[in-house]
């Protein structure tokens, strides 16, 4: 059975888990916060394959490589060498793959390139971007692509056309929203529709959110509705963050969102139509736990 089949069957049998938060992981195991985690694919892969290990042991069904910030304009501006995208994007794929192994499908991600489409960068320089990343990606081991945490809807249709151009079998395309009276939108202004309706004509086969300010459970489960009513019937991810975090005395980041609270969220965002589920900034293995043990219930 292919990657693809393998997906498919598994979507029609129950919703999936997704893993949470690589950057607060490997913050908490050492990485300074003034360096990008991409560099770890290579410089550190020891605790890069600790933090996939510790999130296929909490029951995920997918995992996410180590690449968000991997594209050349974001490596550019922070200062890193843009030269490295390919081989920093192939590594994480890499480390994904040795440990998903058969337990896990790995999804290879793409983040924003943090410039606007048209006035910081050309959207020539942006698809070539997305391209060589998402080409190094599926060469490292990456069995789908992940455009995630997308705020502009012509970057992400460029991110999810790139992906297919480079021979994607499924990507999936999550952007970041905010409340916005009774619906969401983006920081830029993008409504929530005009984002989905995006992904979906570049080619996106799942649509969905990640992130996001100022967003209680409560609003996720808003969201998750809204997200199912826009996507055209095309399965739903929602992968929220653990809230708002505060600064400890040691300058630790502390997120007030619990595992228990992920738990008794999900069959809300299940009911509410959400296919696959996730955590993104400071959830953790437990977090992705608490979800696995409520979708197991719903087999």
């Amino acid at each position: 059975m292919d990657c693809t089949e393998k997906l498919d069957r598994a979507l029609a049998a129950r919703p999936l888990v997704l893993d949470g938060a690589m950057g607060t992981e490997l913050m908490a195991l050492g990485l300074p916060r003034s360096t990008p985690g991409e560099v770890w694919n290579l410089d550190e892969p020891v605790w890069v394959r600790q933090v996939h290990r510790a999130y296929l042991d909490a029951g995920a069904d997918l995992l996410v490589t180590n690449t968000f910030g991997g594209n050349r304009i974001a490596l550019r501006a922070r200062g890193l060498d843009p030269g490295r995208a390919a081989a920093l994007s192939r590594a994480g794929a890499r480390l994904a793959r040795e440990v998903a192994g058969d337990r896990a499908l790995v999804l290879g991600d793409l983040g924003p390139s943090g410039a606007t489409p048209g006035r910081d960068v050309s959207e020539a320089e942006l698809s070539d971007a997305f391209l060589e990343q998402a080409g190094a990606l599926l060469e490292g081991g990456a069995d789908f692509l992940l455009v995630e945490s997308m705020y502009h809807p012509r970057e992400l249709a460029l991110a999810v056309a790139a992906a297919r151009r480079a021979g994607a079998q499924r990507v999936f395309a999550s952007s970041t929203l905010e409340p916005a009276g009774p619906g969401f939108r983006a920081f830029t202004g993008a409504s929530l529709a005009a984002l989905t309706v995006a992904a979906l004509e570049a080619g996106a086969d799942v649509v969905g959110a990640n992130c996001g300010k100022d967003l209680s459970l409560d609003d996720w489960v808003r969201l998750a509705g809204a997200l199912v009513a826009a996507a055209a019937g095309k399965p739903v991810l929602v992968k929220p963050s653990a809230g708002t975090p505060a600064a400890a005395p040691d300058g630790t980041l502390r997120w007030p969102v619990g595992h228990e609270a992920f738990a008794a969220a999900a069959p809300r965002l299940l009911a509410a139509g959400a296919r696959l589920l996730g955590g993104c900034c400071g959830a953790g293995p437990a977090h992705v736990a608490a979800l696995a043990v409520v979708v197991g219930a719903t087999e």
